[in-house]
């Protein structure tokens, strides 16, 4: 795009030395990128010693072939054309005032007096994307009936599993108890108990005969 554009500036400065005539080109917008049904305002600025110089405005747009031819730009109640001048330099104006999507393309200036084709300034109209869903009032309940299940679920599922985990884990201290109980008394042996035992009662027995002894 910046190579065809400084092309057809050169071209321009060209065509504007061989028809004599003094006209220095600004440098036109490169794009404009505009929303549905808003107002744009394109514009070709120049500078000359002469008067305002007459133009044309062209558009370029982009066919199924893929050639783009220009083609003027007509006048109506929604486009108009006209002129502003401000430090010297004079600008040719193409105002739109609600564009659409058809109005896209490339838009340049025609100089009519010099023979001179601005670079121009390409318009694009975009649309905003556009609901392609359209539910009803039932599927919108039972989406959020859904939702609100699912929204139960991701509270009771975390609490039930902490909770089979915390019955696992005191189950899991029950039997580690169980098991050192039983390791308590594996580790008794019966000829010691009967010992013991036996001294036990050596020990009552001597005390009740020393009782005994005691009474007159």
């Amino acid at each position: 795009m910046v190579i065809v554009c400084c092309s057809i500036l050169i071209i321009s400065c060209i065509a504007v030395v061989s028809s004599g005539m003094k006209v220095s080109l600004e440098v036109d917008r490169p794009w404009l990128r505009v929303h549905l049904s808003q107002r744009a305002a394109l514009e070709c600025c120049y500078r000359t010693g002469a008067a305002s110089l007459r133009t044309t405005w062209f558009v370029h747009n982009q066919p199924a072939n893929g050639t783009a031819v220009p083609v003027p730009v007509r006048a109506s109640d929604q486009v108009s054309s006209g002129y502003r001048m401000r430090g010297g330099v004079t600008c040719g104006t193409l105002t739109f005032a609600e564009v659409k999507v058809a109005d896209s393309g490339l838009y340049r200036c025609w100089f009519n007096d010099a023979g001179v084709f601005t670079p121009g300034t390409y318009l694009q109209v975009y649309e905003p994307l556009k609901k392609t869903i359209n539910l009803s009032e039932k599927t919108k309940d039972n989406i959020l009936m859904a939702e609100g299940f699912l929204l139960l679920l991701c509270v009771l599922v975390p609490s039930a599993t902490l909770l089979c985990k915390s019955k696992q884990l005191h189950a899991l201290e029950q039997k580690k108890a169980t098991r050192e109980e039983e390791n308590i008394y594996q580790g008794l042996d019966l000829n010691d108990c009967d010992k013991a035992m036996s001294l036990y009662q050596d020990l009552v027995a001597n005390e009740q005969e020393e009782i005994q002894l005691e009474n007159p």
